[in-house]
């Protein structure tokens, strides 16, 4: 039985967002994986990284059982949306207090890079965005997905990070939302 971790940084309960984490997490559940989400809008921490790492910022409990999770999860499902060409405020605090050294990644004396305390799981983006891929892709380089799986999850260990890439969201048709749900669907019964 595969362990399956959804963390949904979307803030709005209302968005298509949370459809389709609810998706993947049921079609993950149905196909009898271990299935538990965090909603990051349902936690209590504050988001700012106080101190660098410079010195040691005591974790709330919900963020110390964010991190147990992590730990314990074979495969992480990202959902969120770009803004701003970036990730939404909620989910970038979320991660400056919880990919912290010692719980993902390891300095090490003498070493340029250091160890990734990931190593073993594997990863799916899914990301929601209103500019169309080929100008994400070409104009701007694929800022927030480039930052995320290669500058956040591979940095850590994490490996395959696979993108799933869904726009645009405003302009799109209920028929065409209906078609994402359904690749959605897909990829949770395979945990792909």
């Amino acid at each position: 039985m595969k362990k399956v971790l959804i963390i949904n940084g979307h803030p709005d309960r209302e968005s298509f967002n949370w459809a389709l984490a609810k998706t993947y997490s049921e079609a993950a559940h149905n196909a009898n994986a271990k299935v538990e989400t965090i909603n990051l809008v349902d936690l209590h921490f504050d988001p700012v990284l106080k101190y660098g790492y410079r010195r040691p910022y005591p974790l709330e409990p919900d963020l110390e059982t964010a991190i147990e999770k992590m730990k314990e999860a074979e495969h992480l499902v990202w959902v969120f949306p770009m803004w701003w060409y970036g990730v939404p405020a909620l989910l970038k605090g979320f991660i400056d207090r919880t990919f912290l050294p010692g719980i993902t990644f390891k300095y090490q004396k003498g070493k340029l890079f250091p160890s990734k305390l990931l190593k073993g799981k594997t990863a799916r983006i899914i990301v929601t965005a209103d500019t169309v891929s080929w100008y994400n892709r070409w104009v701007m380089k694929n800022p927030a997905i480039n930052q995320f799986k290669k500058g956040i999850l591979e940095f850590c260990g994490v490996k395959p990070v696979k993108v799933t890439y869904l726009a645009p969201i405003k302009s799109s048709s209920m028929q065409k939302r209906k078609n994402w749900l359904l690749e959605i669907n897909k990829l949770g019964a395979r945990q792909a």
